[in-house]
């Protein structure tokens, strides 16, 4: 390629100056050598979205807790780390010897996974057949066996991912289920490691006000959400309840999906939604969903839980995935709404300057490269500066490759599906 002395990347390096060391920043660089990946799990950044906060119209701080930027890819990994370690200190594990297996959505699975090639463990997934393939083939690369079931079995029927990692614990010897769902080392994850995380960031930040006003998260098991809001509370009104059922020192918000039964507290219909790893049809251990430690409850939907992780890719080039997208849309939705507190939060939250408002990004696209929702948006239409290389350039071959992938639906009721 010819130089072009107008770039600056085009100076011979010779004519930069090496007097003396460069000024290096280190203030987010890690420290020392970790031992495996294991000690990798979490330490995940807050990340300002200036952009989105202002393409919404909100004068609050919308801060994004990245958690898919753990070595396992999400937010589980800690739960998983957690729960693996602690069935070691119990006796319940014993490496070369102990199979671990897990009913899960894909994440907790990953996570398992990780954490029993470094220790020493078998490991077998069972998990729902709408969860993506990139799930499974991340899965088996880690050694992990995997067990579709049908998304149309209820929790405790026979051939659903809970019964048959049962089954399976059973009949295998010396197999374990860790249990996710009951397991107190899925909250306390979260309370030890998330939300000192949170607030860590947030005192040691340059932003004015050094508490989190709002938190957001979706809830699938409901560890994130329990733990988190249990370590809010703690240290940010003590053991003042009253302080802490006002909301004004803090207020926690739960998000799930139109189809689950979480937000009801086990009430309502049941039916399909395409977003993974949030919603439940039964009411998980860990989870109680009438907690004072959650103030209110949102429900998502699938279009705009996918509208919105795709407004996090081009607005704040954040690589999120489809639960991401319920949470960052819930919050946004919410904050915007000037119904009287607590059905809106516009007035109390989103119209205040200063106020800090924190949402946890579950996972990222890894997991939903080949999802349609992710595809379509990637091939439809053509922006102002494709149209202008096309006049350039003319027809390409690579348009071609824009025919073969899914096409926009035509109708609303197409898209809504």
């Amino acid at each position: 390629m010819p130089s072009d002395s107008s770039s600056p990347a085009s100076l011979p390096l010779a004519n930069l100056s090496m007097s003396s060391s460069p000024t290096v920043d280190t203030t987010n660089f890690s420290r020392g050598v970790l031992s495996d990946a294991l000690e990798g799990v979490g330490h995940t950044p807050l990340v300002q979205l200036s952009t989105l906060a202002k393409d919404q119209g909100l004068a609050c701080n919308l801060i994004a807790k990245v958690d898919f930027l753990s070595v396992g890819g999400s937010t589980k990994d800690r739960i998983a780390k957690a729960m693996v370690l602690q069935a070691e200190k119990d006796g319940v594990l014993i490496p070369g010897k102990s199979v671990v297996i897990e009913p899960t959505s894909g994440n907790t699975g990953i996570g398992l996974a990780m954490a029993c090639t470094l220790r020493g463990y078998q490991c077998i997934i069972t998990m729902p057949v709408k969860m993506s393939l990139e799930k499974e083939a991340t899965l088996r690369s880690m050694g992990a066996e995997v067990i579709r079931t049908p998304n149309e079995k209820a929790w405790n029927e026979v051939g659903s991912h809970i019964e048959v990692a049962e089954r399976l614990c059973a009949a295998i010897p010396h197999a374990v289920i860790l249990n996710q769902y009951t397991n107190r080392q899925n909250p306390l994850a979260h309370y030890l490691t998330t939300w000192p995380e949170i607030n860590y960031s947030i005192q040691t930040s340059d932003l004015p006000r050094k508490t989190v006003d709002v938190f957001f998260a979706g809830a699938g098991t409901g560890g994130t959400i329990m733990g988190v809001s249990r370590g809010m509370k703690e240290a940010q009104t003590g053991t003042d309840d009253a302080a802490w059922n006002s909301g004004d020192h803090g207020f926690v918000v739960g998000v799930d999906p139109v189809g689950s039964i979480l937000a009801q507290n086990g009430e309502g219909d049941i039916s399909g939604y395409e977003v993974e790893g949030i919603g439940y049809d039964f009411i998980p251990e860990v989870l109680n969903p009438i907690s004072p430690q959650i103030h209110h409850w949102v429900k998502s939907t699938d279009a705009i839980s996918f509208e919105y992780a795709r407004k996090a890719h081009k607005l704040e080039g954040l690589l999120v995935g489809g639960s991401s997208g319920s949470a960052l849309s819930s919050a946004c939705v919410w904050l915007k709404d000037t119904r009287p507190f607590p059905l809106g939060g516009y007035e109390r939250f989103g119209s205040k300057k200063d106020v800090n408002v924190v949402i946890l990004l579950a996972d990222g696209v890894r997991n939903y490269l080949s999802k349609e929702w992710f595809l379509q948006r990637s091939t439809w239409g053509k922006s102002d500066l494709a149209t202008q290389i096309g006049e350039i350039l003319g027809p390409r071959d690579g348009e071609k490759v824009e025919k073969a992938l899914p096409s926009p639906p035509d109708s609303d009721a197409e898209k809504a599906v």
